[in-house]
């Protein structure tokens, strides 16, 4: 779009209106660029928190009725900053027996310690195994 001026000396020239279409394209490309920029380092953030994931699986010896597990599972869930995962969604003695978990992820070695001496309380339980992401599959 242009306009017609006329300067102090009676001459008439073009100018080019500046508007929001003028130079629009150019705003969205920034903001576009702004936008790939940030979901790029949100992107980055949630991929480091789920790295960061960490867990203790308790191993419980054979044969451990699904009843002693669960009440395992209850005895030690008061341990701060490390609270018993979701179970799983059947629930059979093996699942249960492989399927206990407590979130480590943010637990102090004081909050480790105290829930291995709570574990250790109960005689169907023989230890634990620390595991985080890089742990899965294998």
């Amino acid at each position: 779009m242009h306009r017609d001026v006329q300067d102090p000396g009676g001459q008439e020239f073009r100018v080019r209106k500046r508007g929001w279409r003028a130079g629009g394209w150019r705003c969205f490309a920034v903001a576009g660029a702004a936008a790939a920029v940030l979901l790029g380092v949100s992107g980055c953030a949630k991929m480091d928190a789920a790295m960061d994931k960490q867990w203790w699986v308790v191993d419980f010896n054979p044969g451990t009725p699904a009843a002693t597990v669960l009440h395992v599972r209850a005895a030690c869930s008061h341990v701060a900053n490390t609270p018993p995962m979701a179970l799983p969604a059947s629930h059979s003695s093996i699942n249960l027996m492989y399927g206990i978990r407590y979130n480590t992820t943010n637990s102090s070695p004081a909050n480790l310690a105290e829930l291995q001496t709570c574990l250790q309380k109960f005689t169907s339980v023989q230890g634990v195994d620390p595991e985080d992401v890089g742990d899965e599959g294998s």
